[in-house]
């Protein structure tokens, strides 16, 4: 089950907008494990960041599956926030998993980057004289203390001797580790107007959505596993091997699953499927957005709507722009 996403006040409820301004009580957050609750009174003051980590990794899980019969829907007056859909291993949790750990790690990085907590800032690792033309300088994110933050926090469920718990610890660091690998050197310009006769680096970590989409390339190629048990001294143990020997075993970057997914296509509160009906779909995409697929061969229909929309824009010297409004026709094409 989707354990570190269970805090629905600290990630996408209405008392998220007051984190940032009111002293956060760690013992009215529901759902923390009592290492999560003295990482919370330990770390009080980047919480505001881990709850906006956890609500950027949602985000950008909604985008990526905008066009997909599961399209990472969140449930409302629920603490799992995205029902049932997440208690199979399967692909889906592999990604909700590693993104949100992703998210935590890049808001709390961003954060200290910010100078908004005492406990962190720059990564002072980075001195010296590394190249010619360029210096160490600006503010490198800690990336290093991010992760740290995340894989305390969202894998503190994480430690039962069963195949759930090993999958969850792995697709949270492949989420982690997507950071590492994108993480690139931004540098500015000084001398005389702006020659660039030395420039100041440092290391910074690349838009969310860069992030999110080298997860869902993950996803796409996610490594399907079978679970073994072990007798080991503190009783049986399960641990994940990949189901085919042919194919490259995954590595710590990779997402691994072990459960088939539903289709996805009728409702079904057991699995937590919403099915496709009333979803807009795309009439001219041969893909799984396509009317074909992302319908489930039900058909679709088809409205028009009219939008306003601006039109004739004239550039004016100097320097505004005016527009007309004009009224659009569009074809919108539903699933049946």
């Amino acid at each position: 089950s989707l354990d570190f996403f269970s805090l629905r006040s600290l990630a996408i409820g209405h008392q998220y907008s007051s984190l940032g301004t009111q002293p956060i009580l760690c013992g009215s957050i529901p759902g923390l494990v009592p290492k999560q609750l003295r990482f919370c009174r330990n770390y009080v003051e980047i919480m505001p960041s881990v709850a906006e980590g956890v609500k950027i990794g949602i985000q950008e899980c909604q985008h990526q599956f905008r066009g997909r019969r599961w399209n990472c829907t969140t449930v409302n007056d629920s603490l799992a926030i995205f029902g049932p859909v997440l208690d199979k291993a399967t692909r889906e949790s592999a990604f909700v998993h590693a993104i949100a750990s992703a998210g935590v790690a890049f808001a709390v990085t961003r954060s200290c980057a910010e100078g908004s907590a005492t406990i962190c800032g720059c990564d002072t690792r980075h001195k010296g004289s590394p190249g010619e033309g360029w210096k160490w300088g600006g503010c490198s994110e800690d990336v290093e203390f991010g992760s740290m933050v995340s894989r305390e926090f969202a894998d503190a469920r994480e430690n039962r001797p069963d195949a759930r718990s090993a999958m969850n610890r792995h697709n949270n660091e492949a989420g982690r580790t997507s950071i590492i690998e994108l993480m690139h050197l931004k540098c500015k310009c000084h001398g005389l107007s702006g020659s660039c006769e030395v420039k100041t680096c440092w290391w910074s970590q690349p838009d969310f959505r860069v992030i999110g989409d080298y997860l869902k390339d993950k996803y796409d190629s996610a490594s399907e596993m079978v679970v073994e048990k072990h007798r080991e001294s503190r009783g049986w143990v399960e641990t994940l091997r990949p189901k085919y020997n042919f194919f490259k075993a995954p590595t710590e970057k990779d997402l691994v699953y072990y459960e088939n997914s539903p289709n996805f296509c009728e409702p079904n509160p057991e699995t937590g499927s919403f099915g496709t009906r009333d979803r807009i779909c795309n009439v001219t995409s041969h893909g799984i957005d396509g009317c074909d697929l992302l319908c489930c061969g039900r058909g679709h229909n088809t409205r028009t709507e009219k939008r306003k929309e601006k039109c004739h824009c004239i550039f004016h010297w100097c320097c505004y722009v005016r527009c007309q409004e004009c009224i659009r026709v569009y074809d919108v094409h539903t699933c049946k």
